[in-house]
């Protein structure tokens, strides 16, 4: 099993990492600070100055060959494993415009999945083209307001064939990036056959994000803030007339595009979180040899040191782990790699989450204020232990897995 970084894909983190660190992390609080300025008022419209950041850079991330890393298995990708990209994923998620700069940001990177391994001809000439060009956007149109979705079998947004077209009725919540309006695909899961066996039920489409009928009733909060420009929208659709050709792969085979899709924008994210524990602790570490408290530097105060080296420690465990996840998808497959999958899902965000508390706590109030990024990554990182699945469906998929090795009967 070798998870080192490999001849291929040295070069390809150094130039990233420079390319973050000099390009991109002097115009993030620009890009952010930018939010709610359109004439318009519209938090969700972008501002000039706002495109001209993201324009320039993608500009410069294709001109130096550093463009769709994600893609594993497909000519349309860099040829990279998926061990291989996590490391490079790493360093993008220092930043908070970094991966789509690199067009590696999700939810993109997973519906472009869908559509190369899943897609019709058409579909990908009409969407994934477009994609992975970075000249639109895209959503995950999946969970909804009155159900549990982390049950997503218990879905029940109803999509119901008429003649050559389904139209799709009900409401979807948490929809990130709909809110952008350059978002131009939503992919759907909807019910298709509630009488077909459980995870039989449910169809997933495409669709313009334009269609007739499909309303934005909100932007869903986040610790408070809207998240804008990208948004995590509440959807309403009402009659919604979508093509029988827009269904993916086949009526009742919804759950197994999902499964494709979420595997490997699972290993994403937590390698991401991974590059933001990494910033966070290099902040700590930072404010702790520079500030002076009761005639000491603050690391020599309490448990600093002890604060900083489990941060570490629990750091490198973590991305071990993590890049065990991506050599079973790159080996195994993505139904073998479930397991490993979701024991990350699980540490990635909760040690993020610790180191960044921690080194909040060394910044004292400017920790928790916008003078630091702090703040912002922890909601990120807090919010991720829902995203893709929350915690406790994730350690029950792990302990599943663990006691079949130990009885007969199906657990």
């Amino acid at each position: 099993m070798d998870l080192g970084v490999t001849a291929r894909v040295a070069p390809l983190i150094a130039q990233v990492r420079e390319m973050v660190e000099r390009d991109i992390a002097p115009l993030d609080a620009e890009f952010h600070a930018e939010v709610g300025k359109h004439p318009s008022g519209d938090r969700f419209q972008h501002t000039d100055r706002q495109l001209d950041i993201l324009n320039g850079l993608k500009t410069l991330a294709k001109e130096r060959g550093l463009w769709n890393f994600w893609l594993t298995g497909s000519e349309r990708g860099y040829g990279l494993t998926t061990v291989e990209y996590a490391y490079l994923a790493e360093e993008m998620g220092k930043v908070g415009i970094a991966a789509e700069v690199f067009n590696c940001n999700a939810p993109d990177t997973g519906n472009m999945e869908v559509l190369e391994r899943y897609g019709t001809e058409a579909h990908k000439e009409r969407w994934l083209g477009r994609l992975l060009e970075g000249e639109i956007r895209s959503a995950y149109v999946m969970t909804e307001p009155d159900i549990a979705s982390s049950d997503a079998a218990q879905l029940k947004f109803r999509a119901v064939r008429e003649g050559d077209h389904y139209v799709l009725n009900g409401e979807k919540w948490w929809i990130s990036g709909a809110g952008d309006p350059r978002c131009g695909l939503y992919i759907v899961m909807a019910m298709t056959d509630p009488e077909a066996a459980k995870h039989a039920r449910h169809t997933m489409f495409v669709m313009d994000a334009d269609t007739p009928g499909v309303e934005k009733l909100r932007p869903m909060q986040v610790f408070g803030q809207d998240d804008a420009p990208h948004g995590h929208l509440h959807l309403r659709f009402t009659d919604v007339r979508v093509p029988v050709e827009n269904v993916v792969l086949g009526e009742g085979r919804g759950f197994e595009v999902a499964q494709g899709r979420l595997g490997p924008g699972r290993i994403h994210h937590c390698m991401r979180a991974i590059g933001q524990a990494e910033k966070a602790l290099e902040m700590m570490c930072k404010r702790g040899l520079a500030r002076e408290a009761f005639g000491k530097k603050l690391v020599e105060l309490g448990a600093n040191y002890d604060i900083i080296a489990n941060a570490r420690m629990e750091i490198e465990m973590a991305r071990l782990l993590c890049l065990k996840a991506a050599w079973m998808m790159d080996t195994k497959g993505v139904r073998e790699a479930q397991p490993w999958i979701s024991q990350i899902k699980v540490v990635a965000p909760l040690m993020a989450g610790k180191v960044i508390d921690e080194a909040m706590q060394m910044h004292g109030a400017g920790g928790i204020s916008q003078d630091f990024d702090l703040a912002y990554m922890w909601t990120h990182v807090r919010t991720l232990r829902f995203a893709d699945g929350p915690d406790a469906v994730h350690r029950r998929q792990v302990a599943r897995a663990e006691l079949r090795k130990y009885v007969n009967d199906k657990v």
